[in-house]
């Protein structure tokens, strides 16, 4: 049998290359954004404590309530900002479930859906099976700073809805307050949709603030937000995320969600909801991981390898063009064979041809790992 691909272009993922290569030839993987120590032992029995005493059955469509209270009292602590738990958040299968089924819920066929690349690859598939067409607009490294007369110059009567990322994968920058206020400015009056993927929110470094899309009153009329427990909590495995959004939004995700996922693991909502008590669980991430930041550079500064420190997110951009020109794809290879060490090459989450000669490290690692990692990139 013989049938037309609605995604004829997806391949195998950079991730999935790069992490098997790393197998293959027994390298340092810091290709793939998840950590390579524990999540917490108290959450851990949290959670098996949820299982032991009973919550092993289908959680509530929307979520476990405690947790979407706990995330409604997050929001009003950081951001001084209100979510409805009962109407407002919904519990996810992690944060690219959300991101599939927003778009999934808006995005009919010619719709227009605005990105920016480099952009974390989930985005563009999604729009395209749903019959969307995405409209990207190019960043550059290293600022990847936004001009937003382009932006404009891309908003059509077509635009359905425009993806934002911060802090942002892979390029580990985040948007200002002037950023989000043009956002705002461009989008008023309109019926676009945000959608603002903010799973980093809480790994942001040198004292500055995250610029949460609910932080900008009508941003947050037309805004949806995606967020990650399995980034804030080490463990990606588990993927529970959410998304919180204004009730007439909410009530079409949620639509879409029921016959998608209906519900996702109940203990693990129980356990985290109790570990949420303690607000220092995800108010200390941003000390923790600028000490891994600081680290691995401090460990690379006489390498051959030239970065901007990262702003957020647990990854790092170091550009090699006074190594050699090769494509970075072709670095990230050979890296990962010679030297044994893997990276994820930028190019791939870009337009077609864009190669700015850098590469994406994970150092949510042990720092005995980071030490490693950083005697071979000073070899190089």
């Amino acid at each position: 049998m013989q049938h037309q691909s609605k995604l004829p272009n997806i391949g195998t993922t950079i991730f999935t290359v790069m992490s098997a290569l790393a197998n293959t030839h027994n390298a340092l993987n810091l290709s793939q954004g998840f950590p390579n120590y524990p999540s917490s032992k108290k959450l851990n029995d949290l959670v098996t404590n949820a299982m032991n005493n009973g919550y092993n059955q289908y959680a509530p469509m929307a979520g476990n309530l405690e947790l979407r209270l706990a995330i409604a009292n997050k929001y009003n602590l950081l951001y001084k900002s209100t979510y409805h738990p009962e109407k407002e958040i919904t519990i996810t299968a992690g944060a690219t479930q959300a991101i599939y089924t927003i778009i999934s819920a808006f995005v009919n066929v010619n719709d227009e859906v605005i990105i920016f690349k480099p952009a974390y690859d989930c985005y563009q598939p999604a729009i395209e099976v749903n019959g969307g067409k995405t409209i990207a607009i190019q960043l550059s490294a290293p600022d990847y700073n936004i001009n937003w007369n382009d932006v404009a110059s891309k908003i059509s009567s077509k635009t359905k809805m425009i993806i934002i990322n911060t802090p942002h994968n892979p390029s580990g920058t985040i948007w200002s307050e002037d950023d989000m206020l043009q956002l705002q400015k461009l989008t008023k009056d309109t019926n676009i949709i945000i959608l603002s993927d903010e799973v980093y929110e809480h790994i942001i470094f040198d004292n500055e603030q995250h610029q949460s899309a609910c932080l900008f009153n009508n941003l947050k009329q037309r805004s949806f937000i995606t967020a990650s427990f399995g980034k804030t909590f080490h463990n990606t495995g588990w993927k529970i995320g959410y998304c919180c959004a204004p009730e007439y939004l909410m009530s079409e995700f949620r639509k879409v969600h029921q016959f998608n996922v209906f519900s996702v693991n109940h203990p693990a909502q129980k356990g985290i909801a109790d570990y949420m008590q303690d607000r220092e669980t995800y108010l200390g991430l941003n000390a923790f991981f600028q000490q891994k930041r600081d680290l691995f550079l401090s460990l690379i500064s006489k390498s051959r390898f030239k970065f901007q420190p990262s702003q957020g997110t647990y990854f790092q951009v170091l550009d090699y063009s006074e190594i050699t020109n090769e494509y970075d794809v072709d670095f990230a290879k050979r890296l990962t064979k010679e030297f044994k060490i893997a990276s994820i090459p930028l190019s791939v989450f870009n337009e077609e041809g864009k190669d700015d000669k850098v590469l994406r490290f994970c150092y949510a690692k042990t720092d005995e790992t980071l030490v490693k990692a950083a005697e071979i990139l000073c070899k190089i």
